[in-house]
């Protein structure tokens, strides 16, 4: 089997994502897809990627691996990373295919059959507009179902907790502090700020008490002064953890801010392949290593940051706030990675949009995801919705 072309999509009504079909000689597709910043992600690919890849064995993914990122672009979640991370879970997709096998049997089998989830609470808008700018309120606007849960976590996190509770989900990650940071460049929070931040805390606990874990993201917003104000004022409401605290470029930072408190600090997902992950555990930054498939260098590397965690016992979650097939692919990791903890969603796009782009989604119920059947990541692009006029192609044969 012979890599003949390799075809990127893009929709304008979604215009942050990116996805790549790597094409064969004997008909088989393998589909991948990653997030952010598409136009650079895809000069790579048809710029550097195709021509290490075109009339290549696509199963000779290690081969490749190496080759996809280029001479430049291999540290953080770089264009090159992104291009890279897309066309790789495109080859292990084609590897299914070829052998009629899920991903996950690839991989070395599931330790497990499903894994619980946690909701990311997003509405329906998150991170749709292009390019995507500040945190505190994106994404806000009129209801388009019953899950606008970024509204609902500002004003009414006590229904929000009974909400997932009723569909079985114990996780929920809120963001109440990023309009703080916005106003002092991450420098300084107020006390009357720093309250406001806390009730939704406050009103998840008081509501369902510690049946629901509640994870507190900061959006890498904060300095480090800040960032350990903010950490110990979150103490009374137990944090399962608390998430991107300071920005990721003094590594330093947050082994400090870890080795200086009890609650774990989750940290991650915008890290670039091993070498990064390394210098974060080596200095006892997080307690919890989390990871985006679509940007640490795909299937190939996140496997290895997860067994490379394992052994720092380290437990890993995979991050989930981009797309479908991203979803697919995190998923089959999570089911063999023996120190997966728990997998991300947004069920606002996940009982949104996320159907209308593929033709199958993990199956969740009551809290727990598991992959859809079929060989590879077992969903393919929805073809009518890639019929419609805002859909681009760009081919590179």
């Amino acid at each position: 089997m012979k890599i003949t072309a390799l075809e990127t999509l893009r929709i304008d009504e979604f215009p942050n994502l990116l996805w790549v079909q790597v094409h064969t000689d004997q008909g088989l597709i393998g589909l991948g897809e990653t997030f952010y910043g598409p136009d650079s992600a895809e000069g790579h690919i048809h710029g550097i990627i195709a021509a290490c890849l075109l009339g290549q064995d696509p199963l000779l993914i290690d081969r490749h691996h190496a080759n996809l990122i280029g001479y430049v672009g291999f540290n953080g979640s770089s264009a090159e990373q992104r291009g890279r991370s897309a066309v790789d879970i495109a080859l292990w997709d084609l590897w299914g295919q070829a052998c009629g096998q899920p991903i996950h049997q690839l991989l070395g089998g599931a330790v497990r059959d499903d894994i619980r989830v946690y909701n990311t609470c997003a509405g329906y808008q998150y991170v749709r507009q292009k390019p995507v700018q500040g945190t505190a309120n994106f994404g806000l606007g009129q209801a388009e179902g019953p899950y606008e849960d970024l509204d609902a976590f500002l004003h009414r996190a006590d229904e929000l907790a009974q909400s997932l509770l009723g569909m079985g989900i114990t996780g929920m990650k809120i963001w109440p502090f990023d309009f703080a940071a916005e106003a002092s460049n991450g420098a300084y929070i107020s006390a009357g700020d720093l309250q406001k931040a806390l009730e939704p805390f406050a009103k998840i606990r008081k509501a369902v008490g510690g049946n629901m874990d509640v994870m507190c993201e900061l959006h890498a917003l904060w300095n480090l002064p800040a960032a350990k104000g903010i950490v110990h004022a979150l103490q009374p409401y137990a944090p399962l953890w608390i998430e991107d605290p300071v920005f990721m470029d003094q590594l330093e930072s947050l082994g400090e801010l870890q080795a200086g408190t009890h609650q774990m600090i989750a940290t991650g997902e915008t890290l670039g392949g091993r070498a990064q992950y390394k210098d974060l555990l080596q200095r006892h930054g997080a307690g919890m290593a989390i990871l985006d498939v679509a940007w640490c260098g795909g299937i190939s590397e996140a496997r290895k940051v997860g067994a490379m965690a394992e052994a720092w016992h380290t437990n890993v979650a995979f991050h989930d706030c981009t797309g479908p097939v991203v979803l697919a692919a995190s998923t089959h990791l999570a089911l063999n990675a023996r120190n997966c903890f728990i997998q991300e969603i947004v069920r606002a796009f996940y009982y949104g949009w996320y159907g209308e782009l593929v033709t199958a989604l993990p199956p969740i119920q009551n809290g727990r995801i598991t992959v859809p059947t079929g060989p590879g990541l077992g969903l393919k692009l929805n073809a009518d919705r890639f019929k419609a006029k805002d859909v681009r192609r760009r081919m590179s044969r």
